[in-house]
């Protein structure tokens, strides 16, 4: 039941045995993803800017070497080029025709030729970026500029320094900061969500374990409060609760079983011992073979109750018999005439086929008629006939009849009315019960009908063709 589940299994609240709570792992994969998503999209950012950064830079770079372009066209290029003139670039250098170096930024006017790049016969510029020049350390931007002199081509080339993968410390740090605000927003809020979201089914749990935590069990009648909305949760509670009828028809059966059980128990086993008892004090006086009698007898009916309680803990236990096609009518007459009956059985029979277990179906027949040979005065009568797609099978006896108030109650276990215990018949009290949850079983009904004389009991089951 409810009270046999330990609480750690199902608690919300903190963490499910050796595993992490729905919370935190809902919070888990929200930061991942989050932190997936800014770790994408920085790196998107910095791909960007560093091909903005870059593009600036070089235009920039491109710009100062046209203002050489243009001093040489002029005819007034200084040997050493001031920094106004190249808008404070530090690698500037001038080639003539001859590939000697003409001007330069500070010493780089007596310095060899940085670089041997040329730009393509079609174009007067070419940019590169170039990490292997000798005497420039890193890597840089490289700008050449073609100069049509008549001498030949002269090449200007400007320098400016490359911009890193990460384009700026700042960059970085700013990018680092906000994807440390959004995880950690998103991480607060999905676990806040979730809170919220799990509230209601936090709130069913804490019901449920205040339901069952009854010492005595369940407690009857109370139920799971449905939520305010027709979701997923809603139908979790209404299936809640029907566990819960469900669970509380059991115990209320079972509760009442063993109090009729203990009570039809208790009473051959008192008077087995009060017999015994009594020829145990007067042993010479007691007549053994009476005395066992009956203790015999006791005993037949303690075997008799424990059969039934086995058949209904079979029925019971849910499992299924195997069926096949039974012929109804010649089962019904087979067990008519493999037993005597000291009253006579009329049969009325048509044939009929259902599907069903035939030793559930003999079971069945064997204490409806018991039950009408014990009741019956001179007649018991077996009719069956198909009647709109189901078997009808009417036993008959014209013993006492059955009052109406009291008709459903002769189905329960270990029930026997007044007339029948007066008679001292013997039954167990479980016969009829049996009948109806092999009835049941089979997909059919039992009822107790009017009858003119005596009891009538009426079983519809379905036919096979049906």
């Amino acid at each position: 039941m409810l009270e046999s589940i330990p609480p750690e299994l199902y608690g919300l609240g903190g963490c499910v045995s050796h595993g992490w709570s729905i919370r935190a792992r809902l919070s888990l994969i929200a930061s991942s993803v989050m932190l997936l998503v800014c770790l994408a999209g920085s790196a998107a950012a910095l791909l960007a800017v560093r091909d903005l950064a870059s593009n600036y830079r070089t235009e920039k770079t491109a710009a100062a070497a046209l203002k050489i372009v243009h001093s040489i066209k002029r005819g007034h290029l200084p040997k050493v080029l001031p920094s106004a003139l190249i808008d404070d670039l530090e690698i500037v250098q001038v080639v003539n025709a001859q590939g000697t170096v003409v001007a330069g930024s500070g010493t780089l006017g007596d310095a060899p030729r940085i670089t041997a790049i040329m730009p393509p016969d079609d174009s007067p510029r070419v940019n590169q970026v170039r990490c292997d020049l000798p005497l420039v350390p890193g890597c840089d931007i490289v700008v050449a500029f073609r100069v049509y002199e008549p001498d030949g081509d002269w090449v200007v080339y400007a320098m400016s320094d490359a911009v890193p993968w990460y384009v700026s410390g700042r960059l970085i740090t700013i990018l680092s900061i906000a994807t440390i605000v959004l995880v950690t927003a998103t991480a607060l809020g999905s676990a806040r969500t979730v809170s919220r979201a799990l509230k209601p089914v936090e709130d069913i749990r804490a019901r449920a374990e205040e339901i069952g935590a009854d010492a005595r069990g369940v407690r009857m009648g109370e139920r799971l409060p449905l939520p305010k909305h027709g979701d997923e949760l809603y139908a979790l509670t209404v299936s809640a609760n029907g566990v819960l009828d469900r669970l509380e028809r059991t115990i209320y059966r079972e509760r009442r079983f063993t109090s009729d059980a203990s009570h039809d128990l208790r009473s051959p086993i008192t008077a087995m011992r009060a017999q015994l008892d009594e020829a145990l004090l007067y042993p010479a006086e007691t007549d053994w073979k009476e005395t066992g009698q009956h203790l015999s007898a006791s005993l037949d009916r303690l075997q008799a109750i424990v059969e039934d309680l086995l058949t209904l803990a079979r029925i019971d236990s849910g499992h299924a018999a195997p069926t096949e096609p039974v012929a109804l009518d010649e089962l019904i007459r087979a067990e008519v005439a493999r037993r005597r009956f000291p009253i006579p059985v009329e049969l009325t029979l048509d044939p009929v086929r259902i599907s069903g277990n035939p030793l559930q179906l003999t079971r069945l027949l064997t204490n409806l008629l018991d039950n009408a040979q014990r009741h019956a005065e001179h007649r018991v009568a077996v009719v069956l006939r198909a009647e709109e797609g189901t078997a009808v099978l009417e036993i008959v006896n014209d013993g006492d009849s059955i009052p109406a108030e009291l008709r459903e109650e002769v189905f329960r276990r270990f029930t026997r009315l007044d007339d029948s215990r007066s008679k001292d018949t013997g039954g167990t009290g479980l016969g009829l019960a049996i009948v109806r949850e092999i009835t049941t079983a089979h997909g059919g009904a039992i009822r107790v009908a009017d009858s003119d004389d005596g009891a009538r009991f009426v079983i519809r089951l379905p036919l096979l063709d049906a």
